[in-house]
């Protein structure tokens, strides 16, 4: 690990410690200071807020439906691809949003500058999601899925990056300021399925003559276009109000602007800095590799075997996707204060490492909590005798949810804080790629639920994910000695 760092860190030689202003004595104070300021943070955080809302709908609209889109048949308006390549297919998908920040972190660091890449990203997503609607094939789906990857690179990482640089680097209010960004992310991701699924299973659900339903998913996709537009109009209107000249210069101009020597090296302590990002971001993997059979394995799952009958209705199964992001409206607020409280207290917040070891148990517990139904329902559904209580997926999704914003909000802010200057957003971009990756294996591990079973499965993820959460609590006191510097993480 120590060769790969090094050599990592080699490509990017430290531009400055000080010009950034999430890193110490910043860009310039003053700049701070003037931003427009509510009760407890910066106002263009909210601006951010709304601004990721619509695109986590664009995005959220897509994961609920992507599965469903493939998997009906071509003359009920899907596109009738077989199950497991369909998951496969999702899994590559969501993999593939969180490889570009990388190359979009890199050009922003350098070319673009943050609130450039925030318009060209979003720009080409509301493309992408209009190319799907106007096609029906799987070459129109993969040409607007390619359109959504790409524009994801650019919008992604830079937006989050962007939240941390409302900031002093040390400034207490940062955790609770990301989990305030991430409720508007799942604000986004709340709305997206109830109304994707009540476009695409409802009001645009159709039979025709010969009696075939025909499912209304284009018009789902066109509204998340809409969305993505909306974003970018408030974002394009108001950024200059409220965010000042904070995220206008790529930090390469910025250095050069400062007259810091380009070639000086990470120092030491950086690059220990930059070893301990890449050490948590390998469990992240596995946190989102289980986390992810959300939109894949346990879509298939409570579509067969969820009993989603209430009161003679029949659930859409588009909708469980909005069970995780309306726990998190609920709980954001809460942890937020608590995270907030705590640091203002003697004993002070628990170390972001330690929250993030509990997330990965949290998620690990959500799966056990299934294994019970999947041991009722058994794993064919073509000989389904009994289906299981809709509360059992309910309560995954709530520990999948406590252990998300254990781990998720978290991890973004601890990035901000703990990258060097010089791969600020490039970071930030590897750590959306180690989601990427989880995503990937994600999609894998679901379509083997086709041939070994989910008892199977969600054992080996549940397991997989309390053991490491473990490791992570047992190691977490060294990695905070490796990212502390100016202040405490």
């Amino acid at each position: 690990m120590r060769g790969f760092v090094k050599k990592f860190c080699s490509l990017f030689p430290a531009e400055t410690n000080h010009i950034y202003f999430n890193r110490g004595d910043s860009v310039n104070s003053s700049t701070l200071d003037s931003l427009p300021q509510g009760k407890k943070h910066p106002k263009g955080l909210y601006l951010l807020f709304f601004t990721e809302l619509w695109e986590r709908y664009s995005y959220y609209g897509m994961r609920a439906l992507l599965v469903l889109y493939l998997t009906t048949a071509f003359v009920s308006g899907g596109l009738g691809v077989d199950p497991a390549k369909a998951l496969s297919i999702y899994g590559i998908y969501t993999g593939s949003v969180y490889f570009t920040p990388i190359l979009g972190g890199w050009l922003t660091d350098r070319y673009i500058g943050l609130r450039k890449a925030i318009t060209i990203g979003g720009i080409t997503m509301a493309c992408g999601d209009f190319t799907i609607f106007l096609t029906h094939s799987q070459i129109g789906l993969y040409g607007g899925l390619a359109l959504l990857v790409l524009g994801n690179g650019f919008f992604k990482p830079n937006i989050s990056t962007l939240v941390g640089e409302l900031y002093p680097r040390n400034d207490k209010r940062k955790d609770a300021a990301f989990t305030i960004f991430y409720m508007g992310i799942n604000l986004g991701a709340l709305f997206a399925p109830l109304i994707a699924g009540f476009l695409a299973e409802d009001l645009f659900l159709t039979t025709m003559a010969d009696g075939t339903m025909h499912y209304g998913f284009k018009w789902a996709f066109l509204a998340s276009s809409i969305g993505m537009i909306t974003g970018q109009i408030i974002f394009s209107a108001l950024n200059n109000k409220y965010l000042g000249t904070v995220g206008l210069k790529p930090n390469k101009q910025l250095a050069e602007e400062a007259n810091d020597d380009r070639n000086i090296p990470l120092s030491k302590k950086e690059k220990q800095r930059t070893t301990a990002i890449l050490i948590l971001a390998s469990f992240v993997v596995f946190f989102w590799a289980g986390f992810e059979q959300a939109g894949s394995s346990f879509t298939l799952y409570t579509k067969n075997f969820i009993d989603r009958e209430v009161f003679g209705y029949t659930i859409p199964v588009a909708w469980f996707q909005s069970v995780n992001p309306l726990f998190i409206v609920i709980l954001a607020p809460i942890l937020s204060g608590v995270w907030l409280r705590l640091s203002r207290s003697k004993r002070g917040d628990l170390n972001m490492t330690t929250k993030m070891g509990i997330g990965m148990i949290l998620l690990g517990l959500g799966f056990m909590v299934l294994i019970p139904a999947v041991l009722q329902t058994g794993s064919d559904e073509q000989n389904i005798t009994e289906k299981a209580n809709l509360l059992f997926i309910i309560f995954t999704y709530l520990l999948h949810t406590l252990g998300e914003l254990f781990l998720s909000p978290v991890g973004l802010s601890l990035v901000s804080k703990v990258a060097p200057v010089k791969i600020a957003s490039l970071l930030m971009g590897v750590w959306m790629a180690a989601i990427g990756v989880a995503s990937l294996l994600a999609g894998q591990l679901a379509s083997l639920t086709a041939t070994l079973g989910y008892l199977e499965i969600f054992v080996v993820i549940g397991a997989a994910a309390i053991i490491l959460g473990l490791v992570l609590l047992s190691i977490s006191k060294k990695l905070v000695v490796m990212m502390k510097e100016e202040g405490p993480v």
